[in-house]
């Protein structure tokens, strides 16, 4: 009965493991890099061949993990592919696929159900599975379980089960995955047994949890957290603009409390792939319950009116200077969703756009990370590539909107040259030349 359990923790011990990763992606990838630095051999798995092609060819697609790193991972054993059959070659899989949202704003767990069906088809005794993909709380027990056990294998027997999200910051090399404590929350005492001492080889402290179930409700309550704070400084934003106040100086006022007080920052909407959707995660499965979580519902409504409220301002600024949004040039810097990468999952910056175009203004984009803007869920038509940011192309625009305060940006050349500037992120703050052109929205 202890077999697979004793071997294969004594396989991690010894790091004489190979370690699938399904989802090669800003989760997957900085992943793997982890295990391949810690020595340990990487099957990397992604239904996307060209990502595949490009990481056997020692090529990256993620800005912060540049090739060298990528031929370093594959001089260490990794290997990417295609072939969910070679998924049995795996001591332990961990599924780092998305978890978006329907256009109802229910979960959409499908990419993680086809992941376990495909571990399932190669299941044998001796794995652990992992489950990263933020989740509400009972995926892993209520939606993999299941899936697994019909192959008549038993879990915490045959193969071992848990749960421990993902905790990535894109563009933080503070906060890497070899910096960042794991929860971890087993199945069985077995499964967190083996998945406590698989972490252990790559990240700073494991922190177990009772059951996948906290980890889950870990995971949320963590996003959650951070969305609800985003949202009541949005609001103030709002109210605080028709007062005739700073809310950037208010913030920065405020945090010079010791205790009490955590900063959070406005924006023009909420992007990434956790903050914007895990809240509506927790939202689905409290209806199932029989409960509404309306603080959650009602920081969620605010995050997303953000954007209509910041076109508003372009529509205001644009009026002062007697022209209508319709034929109207106007561009927006930074697609990212947050600066200084080149991540635009979730990114307001692609719903600005599309508002801008249907109020019939002539749009165009600069963003140094993302030269070409790829097809996104829910505008797939965007195609467009970044215009070089001149100062001849500055003073052809209508107005200037920065919706990321990417780094490389020289704000002082930006004012200088547009005719109007709207700053939903207070990257004009220093800027001293040329304010009475800058509106924040």
């Amino acid at each position: 009965m202890a077999a697979p359990f004793n071997d294969l923790l004594g396989r991690f011990t010894s790091k004489k493991i190979t370690v699938g990763i399904i989802g090669l992606g800003y989760v997957g990838l900085p992943l793997a890099r982890a295990f391949a630095r810690a020595g340990i051999r990487v099957l990397g798995f992604d239904i996307d061949t060209h990502k595949v092609d490009k990481l056997n060819a020692g090529r990256s697609y993620i800005q912060q993990i540049p090739d060298s790193t990528i031929v370093e991972m594959r001089d260490a054993g990794f290997v990417a592919t295609d072939r969910f059959d070679r998924l049995g070659e795996a001591d332990a899989v961990l599924i780092c696929v998305p978890t978006p949202l329907t256009e109802t704003r229910e979960p959409d767990l499908s990419y993680v159900v086809n992941s376990t069906h495909a571990i399932a088809g190669q299941l044998r005794a001796g794995q652990l599975i992992v489950l990263e993909s933020t989740t509400y709380p009972s995926t892993t027990r209520g939606d993999v379980l299941p899936v697994l056990e019909r192959t008549g294998l038993k879990a915490g027997v045959d193969f071992f089960l848990a749960f421990s999200p993902e905790r990535e910051d894109p563009g933080n090399q503070t906060h890497s995955v070899s910096s960042i404590p794991k929860v971890v929350g087993g199945l069985c005492e077995r499964s967190a047994d083996l998945a406590c001492k698989l972490y252990e080889a790559i990240v700073p402290q494991v922190v177990r949890v009772s059951s996948p179930e906290i980890a889950e409700a870990c995971k949320i309550l963590e996003n959650t957290y951070r969305a609800v704070n985003i949202a009541l400084v949005n609001e103030l934003k709002v109210l605080y603009d028709r007062m005739g106040i700073d809310v950037w100086e208010v913030i920065e006022a405020a945090k010079t409390k010791p205790f009490g007080f955590q900063a959070f920052y406005p924006g023009p909407g909420l992007g990434g792939h956790c903050i914007p959707i895990d809240p509506f995660y927790l939202t689905w499965v409290a209806r199932r319950h029989g409960l509404s979580t309306r603080f959650i519902e009602l920081a969620g409504d605010v995050n997303t009116a953000m954007p209509t409220y910041v076109i508003n301002k372009v529509g205001e600024v644009l009026n002062d200077a007697g022209k209508p949004v319709r034929g109207s040039k106007v561009t927006i810097l930074g697609m990212a969703y947050k600066k200084d990468v080149d991540d635009p999952r979730e990114s307001p910056g692609f719903e600005l756009m599309d508002l801008l175009i249907r109020k019939g203004a002539s749009v165009s984009y600069n963003d140094p990370h993302i030269p070409r803007l790829p097809s996104m869920r829910h505008y797939p038509d965007l195609a467009m590539d970044s215009s070089p940011l001149t100062a001849a192309y500055l003073a052809e625009q209508d107005c200037v909107l920065i919706a990321t305060d990417h780094t490389a940006y020289d704000y002082g050349f930006i004012v200088e040259h547009a005719k109007a500037v709207v700053d939903t992120r207070n990257a004009t703050k220093r800027v001293t030349a040329g304010r009475e052109k800058i509106v924040r929205g």
